[in-house]
């Protein structure tokens, strides 16, 4: 497929971040926002975001200057019309992103893919409703969008191959490892696999294991040796598979089992605790440490980056 021109509905934090994503690839990207006040935002947004990426020696060559004559905000939805691809990026309510998408849908081709960006929503839901179910697809982007290889292209139960092929393809085109998703499973592979460790963090920490400073510095000392270069499965394999044949029959029954938000969280989020947001969260923060951070996860995110420079092709032949 070409694609050449790519629509974007919303712009909160996802959306301002998957336009820049698709501006320093040189893809000529339409932005549609209910609010016009958002436009200013997005620019600024992208600007500081392509001038950051320029000081870094893997972008630098790439970045383009004339971004902002391939980009479009509108209030409009019809200036969508002639785009090849659309990413609809609103908050995560299933009845506004099918409202969205049915808009999307009476002024799109009907060939023109339709991506939903959601961490969580189940892709078939979303196609319930739709005149042609089998070009919606789901795409879950990771902040900043810019920057992390990271994507998932979510299959739904009715989402062609040809649509799948083509968020994949749009994926590779920014840079990205797109990882095809092809069941649809509430929270999909990263977020599934991240929420059974946030859950028994949680339960160490309820059950007086140790402290929250203790448990995030044993797990960042252990998944550092290997969790840039290698997956769980990898990972055992590099280190023994018996060992952890016989840690799971002694410990699976023993994780925690929890189906409920933690009641020390609920009353964390209860008493307004946002995290680096407003300063206050499982650590505090001085206006001064919450940018500290920010910047130090950007960089990381960089150093990821380098590491994995590499086309996906190319590592799977050195493995």
């Amino acid at each position: 497929m070409n694609i050449r021109k790519v629509g974007v509905v919303g712009l909160g934090l996802m959306g301002r971040g998957i336009c820049t994503s698709l501006l320093a690839n040189n893809i000529q990207t339409v932005a549609y926002d209910i609010v016009p006040a958002s436009f200013d935002v997005a620019r600024r947004h992208v600007a500081d975001s392509l001038e950051e990426l320029a000081q870094h020696p893997l972008d630098a060559a790439a970045t383009p200057a004339d971004w902002e004559s391939l980009f479009q905000l509108t209030d409009d939805l019809a200036a969508m019309s002639d785009c090849d691809f659309v990413i609809e990026s609103i908050p995560e309510d299933p009845s506004i992103k099918q409202q969205s998408i049915a808009a999307l849908e009476r002024i799109l081709p009907n060939n023109v893919p339709i991506a939903s960006n959601t961490s969580a929503l189940p892709i078939t839901l979303l196609q319930q409703y739709c005149q042609f179910p089998q070009r919606i697809v789901g795409m879950h982007w990771a902040e900043p969008c810019h920057l992390t290889r990271f994507l998932e292209v979510i299959r739904g139960e009715h989402t062609d191959g040809a649509t799948a092929a083509a968020a994949e393809q749009l994926g590779h085109l920014l840079g990205k490892d797109p990882t095809v998703v092809q069941r649809d499973v509430p929270g999909f592979i990263v977020n599934r696999l991240a929420y059974a460790m946030y859950r028994e963090a949680f339960w160490l920490l309820e059950n007086g294991v140790a402290d929250v400073d203790t448990i995030d510095r044993a797990f960042v000392n252990a998944i550092s040796v290997w969790a840039n270069i290698a997956g769980p499965f990898r990972w055992m394999d590099l280190s023994g598979l018996p060992a952890y044949a016989q840690a799971m029959g002694r410990l699976f029954s023993e994780l925690s089992q929890a189906t409920e938000t933690p009641a020390s969280f609920q009353a964390m989020i209860d008493a307004g605790d946002r995290g680096i947001a407003n300063g206050r969260g499982f650590y505090s923060y001085t206006p001064a440490e919450a940018d500290a951070w920010r910047a130090k996860l950007v960089e990381n995110v960089h150093t990821v980056r380098q590491l994995t420079a590499s086309p996906p092709s190319a590592q799977k032949e050195l493995a």
